[in-house]
């Protein structure tokens, strides 16, 4: 089963973007040991023409666009469950074993996600009630997608 982040925007050599990549090829390491065959980020660029309702539709067609068919959907949203680093793991551990061929996990804009792309989604989650800047939710999603991994193999990295 395969992995991957799609967002809206491009980091650009940012200092995120060299922790994003960090926890992903870790995620990659531990994932192929225990059935996922990979983890990857794929970053998008909305035409800057657009604006307020017309710019997050556009967005949310990229990121669906990015999904194969059969993946199951996260969305990360304000208004989304904010679940535990456990559960997550069991999520993809439970989809790896049902056979999905993939999970999708969409970041949007500045501006969130338009409400078709939200009712699409397999699962509608978040990172709490505070508000984080985009590029740095890319990392806080990486290390979850790590620490979900090192969950699965018994690693001892997650201590709970």
């Amino acid at each position: 089963m395969r992995l991957m982040i799609a967002a809206i925007g491009k980091m650009r050599g940012r200092a995120e973007a060299t922790l994003v990549e960090d926890y992903l090829d870790r995620a990659c390491g531990f994932g192929r040991r225990i059935g996922f065959s990979d983890v990857a980020l794929k970053e998008f660029e909305a035409p800057r023409a657009l604006s307020g309702p017309a710019l997050k539709k556009r967005e949310g067609e990229l990121l669906l666009a990015a999904a194969p068919d059969g993946a199951k959907l996260f969305v990360l949203d304000e208004a989304g469950e904010n679940i535990s680093s456990e559960k997550l793991a069991a999520l993809l551990e439970r989809m790896r074993d049902d056979g999905a061929p993939e999970a999708a996990f969409f970041i949007g804009g500045a501006d969130g996600h338009d409400a078709p792309l939200r009712e699409k989604a397999d699962h509608l989650i978040s990172f709490g009630k505070a508000t984080w800047p985009h590029m740095l939710v890319r990392a806080m999603l990486a290390e979850q997608l790590y620490r979900s991994m090192t969950i699965l193999s018994g690693h001892p990295y997650h201590r709970s």
